[in-house]
């Protein structure tokens, strides 16, 4: 039997795959560790807490003995590690709470992984990282597998940094590890800070939408269930010690995705073409501001049979609706209060004998 600790899996990623696992996969026990930051959100996974295959753990990664505790009493055998803080504009602000969290509690997994897979056999480590860590590219080319790592940011460093770990301890102990590097990602269930949710609340809401710069900054964007499926995928089939980067084929200018946005909107909320893109307000660009990132996805499509399901038009108009659909949802999740009130509740309702 598979015991997964999947970690982080209350956040926007983790929630997805968490829900994927536990439903895919009735003989395997998925143990969802988080610490329950504010992007961490139990709500979530409201429809499947109650499965008999899913346990949930409130816990820091950094805290090497509470880990040790889960791996002992749950018999981990693999991980999908997606615990991590991920906001670049937090990452400046406050940089050693990234060095910390995504350097140092990648570390602690790691230790724990080497302290009770004594012969590495049926056993897998899977980091899930980010396109950020190669850098910026200019107007041509792609991130491949084999880009040399470039961060910018306090953030893509303490990621590079844990990814770097990772393939230590692959090469230093033989553990069987894999790594994946995704670009954006947009669904469902993200925190609205990120910048579709966001925007799509300020317009329902007539509220300023602040670009960076000229909005001139290329991202590409993938669909979470997308990346959910490839996640699924490499953890089943990929060897170890490999290497693979998500990605959607799919480059957007800030600025023309912002736009679109604003079609969508205006078209959903019955208002008059071009009354939200009046709401776009240019700041000064972000510090370290990477010009472009784009994935070649080779790799995964030839070697596992990888593809998006939907595409980026689509996927837009199922995240819009989805936002519509749900402002309670971003009412609830953006008021600290009603989480902590929501995670006590679920925590004393899961503990009772």
């Amino acid at each position: 039997m598979k015991n997964i600790l999947i970690t982080g899996g209350a956040g926007f990623i983790g929630s997805h795959l968490v829900r994927r696992m536990v439903n895919r996969y009735p003989e395997y026990h998925i143990v969802n560790l988080d610490k329950l930051t504010y992007a961490g959100n139990l709500e979530n996974l409201r429809d499947i807490e109650e499965a008999s295959n899913y346990s949930f753990i409130k816990a820091d990664i950094c805290d090497a003995a509470a880990i040790h505790q889960v791996f002992e009493e749950h018999k981990i055998n693999s991980v999908i590690h997606l615990a991590a803080e991920s906001h670049v504009d937090r990452s400046i602000a406050d940089p050693l709470a990234f060095v910390t969290t995504n350097v140092l509690g990648t570390a602690v997994l790691l230790n724990a992984a080497k302290h009770f897979w004594k012969d590495f056999q049926d056993v897998l480590f899977y980091h899930v990282s980010t396109d950020e860590v190669y850098g910026s590219l200019g107007e041509e080319g792609f991130f491949t597998e084999e880009t040399a790592y470039d961060p910018r940011s306090p953030y893509s460093a303490s990621k590079a940094g844990s990814d770097h770990l990772v393939r230590a301890w692959h090469h230093t102990y033989g553990m069987p590890v894999v790594i994946s590097n995704c670009s954006n990602n947009y669904g469902s269930f993200q925190f609205p800070e990120k910048l579709l949710p966001l925007f799509i609340s300020n317009i329902v809401n007539n509220k300023s939408l602040p670009v960076y710069g000229k909005g001139e900054n290329i991202r590409d964007w993938l669909w979470v269930e997308d990346h959910c499926q490839a996640i699924d995928l490499i953890f089943h089939e990929a060897k170890p010690g490999s290497t693979y980067n998500i990605g959607g084929w799919n480059e957007w200018k800030n600025i023309d995705l912002i736009r679109l946005l604003c079609q969508i909107m205006d078209r959903k909320l019955g208002r008059t073409p071009g009354q939200s893109e009046g709401l776009i307000t240019y700041i000064k660009d972000r510090p370290g501001h990477d010009l472009r990132y784009a994935i070649d996805a080779h790799k995964l499509e030839n070697e596992l049979g990888w593809k998006p399901s939907i595409t980026f038009e689509e996927g837009l108009e199922k995240t819009v609706d989805w936002y519509l659909n749900n402002p309670e949802w971003v009412n609830r999740v953006t008021s600290g209060a009603y989480q902590q009130y929501y995670h006590q509740q679920y925590i004393e309702r899961v503990q009772k004998p």
